[in-house]
C-alpha cells in the first residue's frame, strides 16, 4: 500500500521559488517517496524521531514519515546551506 505525500504550505513556497529544472527533479524524488518513503539514498536526522532527509543536489528535502498513517509530510525544501537552521 502506497503513502500519501502532502507538502506543509513553507514547503510549496520553496518548491515554487526554485528553476525549473531542480524544482522538476525534487518532483520527482517525492513522487517516488509514495511508493518508498525510505530511499537507499535517504538519512535520518540525528536527534529526531521520524524526520528524514533527501539529497537532490545541493538541495535537501526535509520529511516526517507517519507509519501508521502511512503519511510522508514535506516539511522543508531548501539549499543545503539552509535546510538545517
Amino acid at each position: 500500500m502506497a503513502y500519501s505525500v502532502f507538502l506543509r504550505p513553507a514547503a510549496v513556497r520553496e518548491l515554487e521559488g526554485l528553476p525549473v529544472q531542480i524544482r522538476q527533479r525534487i518532483e520527482a524524488v517525492i513522487n517516488r517517496l509514495r511508493g518508498d518513503p525510505r530511499p537507499p539514498r535517504c538519512r535520518k536526522l540525528v536527534g529526531f524521531e521520524n524526520e528524514w532527509r533527501l539529497r537532490v543536489g545541493d538541495y535537501r528535502v526535509l520529511y516526517v514519515i507517519d507509519d501508521a498513517t502511512r503519511r510522508v509530510t514535506i516539511a522543508r525544501i531548501a539549499h543545503r546551506r539552509e535546510a538545517y537552521r
